[in-house]
């Protein structure tokens, strides 16, 4: 037993040696100081940065959907041109083309002023016709991200060569999640001023994701509508047509937008589309000026 107990004792005390000889050790140890912490972040989207005299972003400065309007396409000073197809294939067999050239013209006090002419055929006539000639107004109430959605009234006159006039009054709203997801909706109500005083309501959306910075987006965009002639209003035809849309942008000046709507309701048309191809003559105050690291210049 007593060897056993020195046993003990002589592990006990080695114990207390080496706890001892790695204290000392630490303690003499030399001094470390820890490397900054370094950050990386993602270079921020050109696209989504604010330009102008109302500092929106980039994007809104050039169509975006084709089904719906956000904000102001034009500041002060600034235009553009834009020219349209549109094609709608019917159920029944028959089909329809409309081509459209529009002006788009920036004023102060976020206004702007857009006038269209259009002509078409239908079922692969050889022969286009005159359609319309409309003007149209929108007005921002605040700069952009004063107000949520950044709501902006629009009134448009349609001139209509073979039929009674139009007007139309719509509702934008629109905005953007974090830098790369862009959203727009729009409410509209169309009446024609004689005839059978055709109504159209009509409740559009669209959202877009960026995979090249000023370059190149997808997304998605939907229209529903109500027509009605007067005295048919408790029975209107309904249309509801979704599909994916791209946006391709050849230059910083230009953009090129394509979207298919596929008819999921019965008063749809089979596939409706758009294209659109614009050319933006702004100054150079549409560029954002983002300051860049040396790394990224020239590239």
């Amino acid at each position: 037993m007593k060897s056993k107990n020195n046993v003990i004792r002589a592990a006990a005390l080695l114990g207390t040696g080496l706890l001892s000889w790695t204290a000392a050790a630490q303690t003499n140890a030399p001094a470390t100081s820890s490397l900054p912490v370094i950050e990386v972040r993602a270079a921020p989207l050109h696209e989504a940065q604010a330009v102008g005299p109302y500092e929106q972003p980039e994007w809104t400065t050039q169509r975006r959907f084709p089904t719906t309007r956000v904000y102001l396409q034009e500041q002060p000073g600034d235009f553009s041109l834009e020219g349209w197809w549109r094609g709608k294939w019917f159920k029944d067999g028959s089909n329809a083309q409309r081509f459209e050239e529009e002006l788009e013209i920036g004023l102060p006090h976020r206004f702007q002023l857009d006038v269209y002419h259009g002509w078409g055929t239908e079922n692969d006539e050889h022969a286009t016709k005159n359609e319309f000639a409309s003007i149209e107004l929108r007005y921002a109430l605040a700069d952009w991200g004063k107000i949520p959605l950044n709501p902006t009234l629009y009134g448009e006159y349609t001139y209509n060569f073979d039929e009674s006039d139009e007007v139309e009054i719509k509702l934008l709203l629109g905005g953007q999640l974090g830098q790369d997801l862009h959203w727009g909706f729009n409410i509209s109500r169309e009446e024609q001023t004689g005839g059978t005083k055709h109504l159209e309501i009509e409740i559009a959306q669209a959202a877009s994701y960026t995979l090249i910075d000023q370059k190149l987006s997808i997304g998605y965009e939907w229209e529903y509508s109500q027509e009605s002639d007067q005295g048919e209003r408790a029975n209107p035809d309904k249309s509801f047509g979704i599909g994916p849309s791209l946006q391709w942008r050849p230059t910083r000046n230009t953009h090129l937008d394509i979207i298919p709507l596929f008819g999921l309701s019965h008063d749809a048309p089979k596939v409706e589309s758009f294209v659109v191809f614009g050319i933006d003559f702004g100054p150079e105050s549409k560029t954002p000026s983002l300051i860049e690291p040396a790394a990224l210049r020239g590239r």
